[in-house]
C-alpha cells in the first residue's frame, strides 16, 4: 500500500477500520420490532429500501442479539422511522438488557400482531421473505404489507456514535 496525501494512510481491513469508516456515514434511525412470547425490538441504522415492486426492505441484525431468536422465527416485523424527538426511544432500543416495551415506551399491537410504536415519523409492517447469513449478522429481507407515512417531524440521524438532528 502506498500513502496518498489526499487520502491519508491506508489501513488493512479490520472490524475497527469498518467501524471507524462508518462513523463518518450519517444514517437514519429505525426501530425494528417483532412479536414472540414477548415483544422484541432493536435500534437499526442498516435499514434500506430494496425495491419498489414488490415493495421490499432490508436490515441487518446481529445473530447474537436478544432479538434474533424471535426474528428468526417471525413471519412479520415492524419497521419504525424515528423522529429527532425520539432520541431517548432510540437509546432504549439500542441498550442491551433494557425492558424496551415498558413505560415510557408507548406502543400497541398492530397488524399481524406486530408491536407498533407510537409517535414515529412512519411505520411499516412487513412479511419476512428471506434471512441471509452475513458474517456475525443476518440480513433480513421483507415485503411491506401495510404502513403509515403520516407522522410529523424531522428524522433522527446516527453519526459519529451519537443520535443527531438533521440540519439545513
Amino acid at each position: 500500500m502506498t500513502a496518498s496525501p489526499e487520502l491519508g494512510t491506508p489501513q488493512l481491513a479490520s472490524p475497527d477500520l469498518l467501524r471507524s469508516v462508518f462513523r463518518q456515514h450519517a444514517a437514519g434511525v429505525a426501530v425494528i420490532t417483532a412479536q414472540g412470547e414477548n415483544p422484541v425490538g432493536f435500534t437499526a441504522t442498516s435499514l434500506n429500501s430494496v425495491a419498489a415492486e414488490p415493495p421490499l426492505i432490508s436490515f441487518g441484525v446481529g445473530a447474537s442479539s436478544s432479538s434474533w431468536p424471535v426474528i428468526a422465527r417471525a413471519e412479520h416485523i415492524g419497521v419504525h422511522i424515528l423522529g429527532e424527538h425520539q432520541r431517548d426511544l432510540a437509546a432504549t432500543f439500542a441498550r442491551s438488557g433494557a425492558d424496551r416495551f415498558a413505560p415510557p415506551t408507548s406502543w400497541r399491537p398492530g397488524p399481524e400482531g406486530v408491536p407498533v410504536l407510537d409517535g414515529v415519523l412512519a411505520w411499516l409492517v412487513c412479511r419476512i421473505i428471506n434471512r441471509v447469513p452475513a458474517g456475525d449478522h443476518r440480513i433480513v429481507i421483507a415485503e411491506a404489507v401495510v404502513g403509515d407515512p403520516a407522522g410529523a417531524g424531522r428524522p433522527l440521524l446516527y453519526h459519529q456514535g451519537r443520535f443527531n438532528s438533521l440540519r439545513e
